[in-house]
């Protein structure tokens, strides 16, 4: 890539933050928040990591990833950046989930005992507690991950006696809607799911739910992360 077509490069995914920012600014202020309550997270899976390094020269810090492999490779590559925030995103497979305690500071898809319990035992005791989010499956859906609203509470009992994890929060990716009143409905209820348990948890301070296509209702039913990658990164291959 020459110097000139790598400023290019990196201009159009400064852009395309800054619209992102600008719009998670204009949707916090549309409903009395400060936009200072709101982290974004770029979602960089199938990205390479020259797009992570643009992003990163522009100012972003946190991004997310859903691939096990791909990710361990690209965090390994960009070691020397040791101020980013690695959230991994996607299901866990058992066998995969040393690398993910080993190589991540968040992983916001823990949705049963058995793979919090992985993780405790698989995370380095050189390293920081793993930062944890319950991944709720607020719409129900057979075949997306998650663990159902009931179950909450059992999970989240297991993994704050975890010394390995702490426990911050919850996140859902709902069923795809265009339909804001529908995108609310499913934000609203995970909101109140989040509500409950922090009366339990005091400490627990993230709510993960937004992405491209609904940051709006997202951040009006009261998110405090959002996952944007399609936005910042172009579509993916």
């Amino acid at each position: 890539m020459t110097p000139q077509l790598a400023d290019n490069y990196m201009v159009t995914i400064a852009e395309r933050l800054t619209c992102a920012y600008a719009r998670i600014s204009n949707a916090a202020k549309n409903t009395h928040r400060s936009k200072n309550e709101i982290t974004l997270l770029a979602v960089s899976k199938t990205k390479p990591s020259d797009d992570i390094v643009a992003a990163y020269n522009y100012g972003q810090r946190q991004f997310g990833e859903s691939y096990v492999q791909e990710a361990v490779d690209k965090i390994a590559q960009l070691h020397t950046y040791s101020d980013i925030i690695w959230h991994f995103i996607g299901p866990i497979q058992s066998n995969k989930s040393a690398l993910v305690a080993e190589n991540f500071d968040w992983v916001q898809s823990v949705d049963r005992i058995k793979i919090a319990k992985r993780l405790n035992a698989q995370r380095p005791t050189s390293k920081p507690p793993l930062n944890v989010l319950i991944q709720v499956n607020i719409s129900a859906e057979e075949a997306k991950s998650g663990c159902h609203p009931d179950d909450i509470a059992n999970l989240a009992e297991f993994i704050s006696q975890c010394d390995q994890l702490r426990l911050r929060g919850l996140m859902a990716i709902p069923a795809k809607s265009d339909d804001p009143t529908t995108q609310t409905q499913y934000f609203e209820q995970l909101q109140t799911c989040f509500d409950k348990l922090k009366a339990q948890y005091p400490q627990l301070d993230t709510l993960s739910m937004g992405m491209s296509n609904d940051v709006e209702a997202a951040i009006s039913a009261g998110s405090t992360m959002v996952r944007i990658g399609t936005d910042i990164f172009g579509t993916r291959t």
